[in-house]
């Protein structure tokens, strides 16, 4: 008894084994997994064909041509004058760098007030925003009146949103903040600087110039730390937007020198600043590639 009954064993097995693979081959045929097509990727496009700026006094180009004023001809982002070959000269040349360029910056703004420009660049419908906005935000008469670092972000975050409602398809350039204490380090020189400063301009750096002691140094390092987070947080934001591209930190890390500082304050870009600043923002938006 023990053959027939290993041959019956056996031949169960099989036709157990053999409905068990035409089952699964049933299942994978009545339902076939499905795979999710990949986005296409964005593509920047380095020739935008109108441009609108954001931002605050550096935009405005303020104490580049008058003391206390602006000076918007020489804006780094918008500017007409030749000398400075604003960003928007270069990509639209003089013909049409008035009817389609926009600056929208204002003096003295801070980032709370960026949703609101973005609202009225979207209006625009432009190919690319400009933003250079946070220096307001770490200057301030104390340390302790400098915008939180979270307000700062939420603030840019909602800006981007903004401009996403009004127009979608925005390219936006994102400059870094300037290093305020290396602008410190080199207007300190200057007497006409150190008695301007006196009037209270980004008291959080610059009160007290010739000031070396230890309390002085913490104090300047904490505004420093204050815009190393801003650009960490403006990085961070742009980066989850597709269409938004942050400069890597290069304005920050620009060298001003006595030549791009404004001969009436010594702290706001000069017409050789400015133009220093198209040349950076020109590069980032004409490369194939974003900064690291």
């Amino acid at each position: 008894m023990r053959g027939p009954h290993r041959f019956r064993t056996a031949v169960a097995s099989a036709a157990a084994l053999l409905l068990g693979a035409g089952g699964l081959s049933g299942c994978d045929a009545a339902a076939p997994s499905v795979r999710a097509k990949p986005r296409p990727a964005v593509v920047w496009d380095p020739s935008p064909s109108s441009v609108a700026a954001v931002g605050d006094s550096i935009t405005r180009a303020f104490d580049a041509c008058a003391v206390l004023a602006d000076c918007p001809e020489v804006s780094w982002a918008t500017g007409t004058d030749a000398a400075v070959n604003s960003l928007a000269l270069r990509l639209l040349g003089p013909e049409r760098v008035t009817a389609h360029s926009w600056n929208l910056a204002r003096t003295g703004a801070r980032m709370a007030e960026l949703p609101g420009q973005m609202e009225q660049a979207a209006a625009a419908k432009p190919e690319l925003v400009t933003v250079m906005m946070g220096a307001n935000d770490a200057c301030r008469d104390r340390t302790d009146l400098m915008t939180p670092v979270a307000e700062f972000r939420a603030s840019f975050a909602a800006a981007l949103a903004a401009l996403r409602t009004g127009a979608p398809k925005a390219q936006v350039y994102v400059a870094s903040v300037p290093d305020l204490m290396r602008l410190w380090s080199t207007g300190r020189v200057s007497a006409m600087g150190r008695e301007v400063w006196k009037l209270g301009l980004c008291a959080s750096m610059l009160a007290d110039p010739q000031d070396l002691s230890a309390a002085a140094e913490r104090r300047r390092t904490l505004v420093r730390d204050r815009v190393v987070a801003y650009n960490t947080a403006l990085k961070e934001e742009c980066a989850k937007d597709a269409r938004c591209r942050y400069d890597g930190g290069a304005v920050f890390a620009f060298r001003f020198g006595g030549v791009q500082l404004s001969p009436w304050d010594w702290f706001h870009p000069s017409r050789d600043g400015q133009a220093r600043l198209a040349e950076i923002a020109h590069r980032q938006v004409t490369a194939l590639n974003p900064p690291a």
